[in-house]
Formats: C-alpha cells, structure tokens, sequence
C-alpha cells in the first residue's frame, strides 16, 4: 500500500457512474484521492448522491486532474467531452489499472476472447476451490474488480476481462492470461478487426518472463495476434492451446457439459492454466465431473421424452451460436434481436441440424436475409409466439427426437434488457408450455 500513497491528495476525474465508476469512487476515497465524479445520464446522477459521492464537471474545474478514470462503457469518441479526454489521454486509466496496484502481490488470472469467457472463469474456479485455494472471480462475469472487499486472506482472483476494460489500461498485470478465441465483436465501438485484436493482445503487454500467457492455436485470427506479439516481444511464456490437449482427461469425465467443442476448448485453457499452478490431475477430474454449467449458456432446461429445450440466450453473435446450432440435431431454432455490426451467418455446414428456424426482434430484414437460403424459416416476432409456432410444427412429431434450442445470435436489446431476462423469459415460457401439453 506504501506505493498507493501517490493517490492521497490527488484529483481524480471519475466519468461514467454505474457500478464500476462507483466502485472506482469508493476505493480512492479510501486512498484520501480528492475525486469529482460524472455521468451524463441525469438518473445515474441522482443515484450516486445516495452514496454521497460528489459530482463535478470536472473538466471545467480550474485546476487540472491528476488522473481520470472512464468506465468501460464509455466510448471516448463518442462521448460528450470527447475534445477534453483526447486531450489528456495520458492522464486515462482504468479500473483494472487500480485492482493490479491494489492486489500486486496476489495471484492474477485473467481471461479474455470473444466466446467462451464467463464458462472458462468458472471451470478455473471450480478447479481452484477444488484445491483449496481461496477463489475470487470479478469483471466482466457481474461483480466489478474493485468491488472485492480486501481482507488478510490470501486469496487467488479469475478476472473476466472484456475489450471495454483492455481499451484504456495501461499497467494492468496477470501472473496468467489467456485469449480464448477472437471472431468480429464490437466492431461498432473498435471500428476494425484488427482494433479488436490489437486491444485484446494488451492482455500480454505488460506480462513478465515469470508469468504465462496462452492463445488458441486453431483459432481463424490467431496469426494476426502472433503478429503483434513478435512486433511487442512479449516477455511471458506463451503456450499454444489445442483442444485435443485434454482429449484423455475427456475419457475421465462423466459430464455432459463437456461434449461441445466449445466446452472442450475451454477445459483446454483451464487444464494447462491447472498444471502450471502444478494441480495434479485427479483434483481437476474431480473439479470437472461436479461442474455445473452457468446459466443461459447451452444450458437444458428440459428434457424429456425424445425433446430436448436449450437455452442459449448468451449467444449474442453467429459464432457464438454456431457452437450450439453443431452440436444437436433436429433443431427448432429460435433467432433474432439486435444483430452483431458486420456479423454473417454461414449455415452450409450445419443447415442439416435445422429443421426450421423462427425469427423474432426488430431486425427481420436481416436475420431473413441471412438463412433464408438455407434453413425454412417463420417470422414470430417475439418469443411467445416463436414457442407457440414451433409447437404448432411439432405436435405430430411425438416419435422424433426434438431440440428446441434459443440461440438468437444476436443481443437483446431490442425486446429485452439484458441476455439474462431474454432466456429467463424463454424459461418460464417453456415450462407454462409444458404443464398444457401433457403428452410430452
């Protein structure tokens, strides 16, 4: 704490009041920093007065700022002070650079990646508690990283760690860091493919020869972030991951969860992440075979007599939900929302495990122009009348085996809040759908 003294007595420019901002507030507050917070939403403001945190257009204060720090959320070029954060983009961090100054001494693990974050979190969790280590897994995954109360315990922390976070760090450091997978993300905030990439690849900027750093081998852009590594030297050990790493350990798990390609890509990171921290591998077998899958992810919400419902909910882009859409079969799909800028749907290969999709959103013009030359389609509109019709085309069908599968490649926004209340909504659809139809 001795290097944190360097906050007391400085001004630090807080922009963006959500939870992460007000996290970030509160933990400089206790470094004696003089702060002055803003959010251009006037309800987020009325919010924060309950925390009594002091609010100030900072940018108009006399006197100029030490440090500002902006929320992930917020896009610098498009936001109203554009012109005064471009201009003191030296002075930019993040919450992630205040958690690594806070937590130099503690183990770090982080996981970034388009697909696949939230599960590998959890897989690394529930190895690491199977161990019995002390487990605290913030970020992107709901909790933010400074939202950690500090106690005397050692503890070892997984942090999911989106490209929002990565844009603006500078000094953020894992002792272990991992980029899963990279498909086209965000591409309205990073303009580019290749942005996307260059901001990812910070993860391992600022790494050391003693920490570690893994990419996936097989991945289509792995060669672009290859690229950037030999342009930064990067000074970790870098290991090149491949599903089949952990092809042995899958003739050792009993667990469903595990027969995805994406599952097993992401046991492959959690395994060699294991062994280098030398966890034997009856501990991760064991881990494993009592995994449970999070929420909304591939996750069964019923199965029973030959049907079969998956709610898929997180899926926000095509290959998110390509993961799903390969591997069942007999698929009734239901697809739409606010689709990904620049995303494509490439359904050759798998048209064969659809038997007929249903499109629902704001965005038909789209999702009709992209599989309307492979799958048979219907326009639902909303989820109710999607589980409606699908069940329309499947009450003659009682010998076949059925999957009703919510993988709408596309975020919520349009109908929904947030992925968590669209597949909750599927949820409860589904089981009212049931209790009516007693002879499934």
């Amino acid at each position: 704490m001795v290097a944190l003294q360097k906050y007391k007595n400085k001004k630090i420019a807080i922009y963006g009041m959500g939870i992460t901002g007000c996290s970030v507030a509160k933990n400089f507050k206790k470094l004696k920093a003089k702060i002055y917070c803003w959010d251009d939403n006037i309800r987020k403001r009325n919010e924060v007065k309950k925390f009594k945190i002091p609010l100030n257009k900072f940018w108009l204060h006399p006197e100029p700022m030490d440090y500002i720090v902006i929320s992930p959320g917020i896009d610098i070029e498009k936001c109203k002070i554009k012109k005064y954060l471009n201009k003191n983009l030296g002075k930019i961090m993040t919450d992630l650079d205040l958690f690594f100054e806070l937590n130099k001494s503690s183990l770090i693990i982080s996981i970034t990646g388009t697909n696949g974050k939230s599960t590998t979190c959890k897989i690394i969790e529930k190895i690491l508690k199977t161990a019995g280590n002390n487990v605290k897994t913030l970020g992107n995954i709901g909790n933010p990283v400074l939202s950690f109360h500090r106690s005397k315990k050692k503890h070892v922390f997984i942090l999911e760690i989106s490209s929002y976070q990565l844009q603006y760090s500078k000094i953020f450091r894992s002792k272990h860091a991992a980029i899963l997978n990279i498909t086209p993300d965000h591409l309205e905030r990073h303009k580019s493919i290749n942005n996307y990439i260059k901001i990812k690849s910070k993860i391992f900027f600022a790494q050391k020869t003693s920490d570690y750093s893994y990419l996936n081998l097989k991945n289509k852009y792995s060669y672009l972030i290859k690229n950037i590594l030999k342009k930064k030297k990067i000074k970790s050990n870098l290991t090149f991951i491949k599903e089949s790493n952990c092809n042995f350990l899958l003739k050792k798990i009993n667990n469903q969860h595990f027969k995805s390609k994406g599952n097993i890509e992401n046991l492959a990171f959690a395994y060699k992440i294991a062994k280098n921290l030398r966890i034997s591998d009856e501990i991760v077998i064991r881990a494993i075979n009592n995994f449970k899958a999070l929420e909304h992810r591939q996750e069964v919400i019923f199965s029973k007599n030959k049907i079969i419902c998956i709610n898929d909910s997180k899926a926000t882009s095509f290959d998110a939900s390509l993961q799903s859409l390969s591997n069942y079969n007999n698929i009734y799909w239901i697809v739409g929302g606010r689709p990904k800028l620049k995303d494509k749907f490439y359904l050759r290969n798998i048209k064969k495990n659809i038997k007929k999709a249903y499109i629902i959103g704001k965005n038909i013009k789209f999702f009709k122009r992209e599989i309307k030359n492979d799958v048979l389609f219907t326009i639902s509109q909303n989820l109710k009348n999607a589980i409606d019709d699908i069940f329309n085309d499947i009450k003659n069908r009682k010998n076949e085996k059925i999957t009703i599968l919510l993988s709408p490649a596309a975020a919520s926004f349009d109908q929904f809040k947030n992925f968590e209340e669209r597949g909750n909504d599927f949820r409860n659809l589904i089981s009212k759908k049931f209790k009516r139809y007693l002879y499934v």
